[in-house]
């Protein structure tokens, strides 16, 4: 039995199996695997999702498709859409519709995957955390204007004089960050 995960990019594909995974098993009573789909971005995944989610439903074993997207950079909500709370609902309603299975789940990275990793500072090298700005203690209200992957390449060129690389400083990050403390302060990744 698996999730099969439709994810944006190499960093989700990279990270969030094995992330995942550890959440999953403190839930469940038995192991559940977690199959990654990496598409070429959100407009790829948002085209596509409808009949990739149904071919992979056909298989007895997947338990359900999640997609995972982040909040931030997606242009394709209504302009009467601003708030993050506003496109999460308006987002997850429209693209569940068009997958319209019962075994489909759409769900967000609020603002971006990066938040979740600001849920858990200590695991940031020294000189990086010493920057944190007070916002980061609520990671999904750090709002659009410098979202947390953009805030972590900013605090990361400061304190290293180098910038945050998604694949190779947020894979291994993953896998020192403890999902029950994401769930505690990111509450829409419960």
């Amino acid at each position: 039995m698996k999730f099969v995960l439709f994810c944006e990019g190499w960093t989700e594909k990279g990270a969030l199996p094995d992330f995942l995974r550890r959440w999953l098993d403190s839930q469940l009573p038995e192991r559940v695997g977690v199959q990654p789909v990496r598409f070429d971005g959100w407009a790829e995944m948002v085209k596509d999702s409808p009949v990739k989610a149904r071919l992979h439903l056909r298989n007895q074993d997947v338990i359900a498709v999640i997609a995972l997207l982040d909040l931030y950079g997606p242009t394709f909500y209504p302009p009467g859409c601003k708030s993050a709370a506003e496109r999460f609902d308006w987002a997850k309603t429209h693209l569940e519709n068009k997958v319209d299975h019962a075994r489909f789940r759409q769900y967000f990275a609020v603002h971006d995957l990066e938040a979740w990793i600001l849920s858990q500072p200590e695991i940031l090298p020294a000189d990086v955390r010493k920057r944190l700005p007070g916002k980061a203690g609520k990671p999904e209200t750090v709002n659009f204007d410098e979202p947390p992957a953009y805030l972590l390449n900013r605090l990361y060129e400061e304190a290293t004089k180098r910038s945050y690389k998604k694949r190779t400083y947020g894979e291994a990050l993953f896998r020192d960050l403890d999902p029950g403390v994401v769930c505690e302060k990111c509450p829409y990744f419960q």
